[in-house]
């Protein structure tokens, strides 16, 4: 079995999470700048199979698009420009950067730690990339 890799987009860092080859652990990958990714995601695929791209989809409160919406969908553009034949999946990533913040402060880090956006980031995509897992389970 191939990889699956989720993004956490956002303007300034893009969380990224991968699984396992067999596809059982979602784990926190990088965090990249938008201007990197495509030069990144190249380099990555030269040594590992990936099947899919989970990608987080902004919503509001009552499920209408947030206003990064139009940003993740011009970086969706050009993954699908980049690498066409990785088909792309969206989950609704509500809440994931507040889980993500929740789960660094339930694990223990120093308060330094806990104020890393990077990480921050890292934690939501994996949470995205968690809950594309459930939903596709046999």
């Amino acid at each position: 079995m191939a990889r699956i890799l989720a993004f956490d987009y956002g303007t300034k860092r893009i969380g990224i999470a991968v699984t396992d080859p067999l596809q059982i652990i979602a784990t926190g990958l990088d965090t990249v700048h938008p201007k990197d990714i495509i030069d990144y995601l190249i380099k990555y695929l030269q040594s590992e199979q990936v099947e899919a791209f989970v990608i987080g989809d902004p919503k509001q409160m009552d499920g209408t698009p947030s206003q990064s919406a139009q940003h993740v969908k011009g970086f969706a553009t050009t993954l699908k420009k980049h690498f066409p034949q990785i088909p792309q999946h969206w989950i609704d990533e509500r809440f994931t950067s507040k889980l993500a913040e929740q789960t660094i402060r339930q694990s223990g880090f120093k308060k330094s730690d806990r104020r890393d956006k990077e990480r921050v980031d890292t934690i939501a995509a994996t949470i995205i990339l968690q809950y594309f897992m459930e939903q596709h389970r046999i």
